[in-house]
């Protein structure tokens, strides 16, 4: 009976250090790693198990032993709350502190790059100006302009398909400040441009009801907003500037708007003469061709486009820039009275 006894207290003694032994490797195992100012960054793609997260926390030196965490998981209920994305952490964090930073997103936030496309901006300009900030490639984002290939946006049903454009995306990268992540491509880049597009389309009162009063397509819209952004200087005579071009439209005049002519040289003149009005053989040169160009010329400010579809009702015609420096028009409802109108405006210079 004594070594009975004697044998069962061993036993005892036996399972006690082995239960010691295995709370201790539990406690040591479940401790924080050495503490450290080095940052370590890992990445959660969407749809990634517990499992796979405990792996690879443990792979990156975050965690003593991934099978520990996961029982800690499991005791506490959690891990079906983790999210996705980037994270950074400092070797030392507590299991708490990780689960924290996993459900609730603490992300490392993308490095955002971000630039400013101004109003009445070509597709040129838009390209040259962010070239050279280093945001997109030059010619990429040209091709990408005039073809409009692998972009999702429903504005491109409405975009006609029509070799006489320079680039079909012309007039629907909306002008703005945006931010993006740093490295976007070209393509994400249009794509948020055109997305600003119907943000602000939509955002006008009635837009369609009104566009279909009007009768007029989105990009004949779109050029008309296009030519009155690049004529109007004065918000004030935004509408008015619409309301000549419509006048002209309808009697079958040619626009003979200079900015059309500039649309299509290389490099825009200061003044162009009238030589180049009558010489630069394009659809787009209002001087030769009547009605309106076949796309946009520049990308219209939202209050262009309001003007354009809500232009003042006048019967003038014609309209010329004051030499005053104050950026206004003199109206005219015929041609004489224009005539008076240009001698007019050259006084105001001389004054």
């Amino acid at each position: 009976m004594k070594k009975a006894l004697k044998w069962l207290s061993i036993l005892i003694v036996l399972v006690m250090a082995a239960a010691g032994a295995a709370g201790a490797y539990v406690y040591t195992g479940m401790q924080p790693v050495k503490a450290s100012e080095q940052a370590v960054k890992i990445t959660i793609e969407p749809g990634t198990g517990t499992g796979e997260i405990a792996d690879l926390l443990e792979k990156q030196g975050l965690i003593k032993n991934s099978l520990l965490f996961r029982s800690y998981l499991k005791w506490k209920s959690e891990g079906s709350r983790f999210q996705a994305g980037v994270y950074e952490f400092k070797p030392g964090a507590t299991y708490d502190e990780i689960i924290a930073r996993l459900n609730s997103g603490d992300i490392v936030k993308a490095e955002m790059v971000r630039f400013t496309i101004p109003e009445g901006f070509t597709v040129k300009q838009m390209a040259d100006k962010l070239s050279e900030e280093g945001v997109l490639y030059k010619g990429a984002f040209l091709k990408l302009a005039g073809d409009a290939s692998g972009l999702d946006s429903e504005l491109l049903k409405e975009i006609p398909q029509n070799d006489k454009l320079t680039y079909r995306l012309e007039g629907y990268l909306f002008p703005e400040t945006y931010e993006l992540k740093k490295g976007s491509t070209e393509r994400d880049i249009a794509l948020r441009m055109l997305q600003e597009t119907e943000k602000r389309l939509d955002g006008i009162p009635d837009f369609r009801q009104k566009l279909k009063e009007r009768g007029l397509t989105l990009n004949e819209l779109m050029t008309v907003a296009s030519l009155v952004e690049r004529e109007v200087v004065v918000d004030k005579e935004r509408s008015m500037v619409a309301g000549v071009i419509y006048n002209r439209l309808a009697k079958h005049m040619k626009l003979e708007i200079d900015a059309t002519v500039q649309y299509v040289l290389d490099k825009p003149k200061e003044r162009l003469l009238n030589s180049d009005l009558r010489s630069v053989d394009s659809p787009y040169n209002t001087y030769l061709y009547e009605g309106l160009p076949p796309g946009p010329i520049a990308a219209p400010s939202l209050k262009s486009i309001e003007a354009a579809l809500a232009p003042t009702a006048s019967e003038y015609l014609f309209y010329v820039t004051k030499k005053d420096g104050s950026g206004e028009h003199l109206f005219a409802k015929t041609y004489a009275e224009h005539l008076k109108n240009i001698e007019t405006s050259k006084a105001m210079a001389e004054k």
